[in-house]
């Protein structure tokens, strides 16, 4: 299986209002680092996975609804909790969406999110393209 992976940062502001999360319950910020992989079985004719530049592209779409949102706001999670978990899968079935409607998307096997929240915290959600 061959792999692309981009990153880039975005600032977000949310509330995790359940108990189990303690001072992070009120509004406060987060930075995170979001890493995209772009898995890819058999590299395609130019022998890539995916053109770094669209897949940087595809990411810089993504990430722009959310960046300096409050998620508490944001139509796309009411009534959920927007944890780094979330975030992640979020995240990843937006990223697909875009790259299955693309020349070079079909052949993709899939897209791996990783989002870090803290340089020793972070979390992960993996979307495999079912063919």
């Amino acid at each position: 299986m061959f792999s692309l992976t981009v990153r880039r940062h975005f600032m977000i502001a949310h509330s995790l209002p359940r108990e189990s999360f303690g001072p992070a319950q009120g509004l406060h910020g987060a930075t995170f680092v979001a890493e995209v992989t772009f898995r890819r079985v058999e590299l395609n004719d130019d022998a890539i996975v995916l053109d770094i530049g669209a897949a940087g592209t595809i990411l810089d779409a993504v990430l722009a609804g959310l960046n300096y949102k409050n998620l508490d706001e944001h139509p796309d999670f009411v009534g959920q909790l927007t944890t780094t978990e979330a975030l992640a899968r979020f995240i990843a079935e937006a990223v697909a969406a875009k790259v299955r409607g693309s020349d070079d998307g079909g052949a993709l096997a899939g897209v791996d999110v990783v989002l870090r929240e803290h340089p020793d915290a972070w979390a992960g959600f993996s979307l495999d393209f079912g063919r």
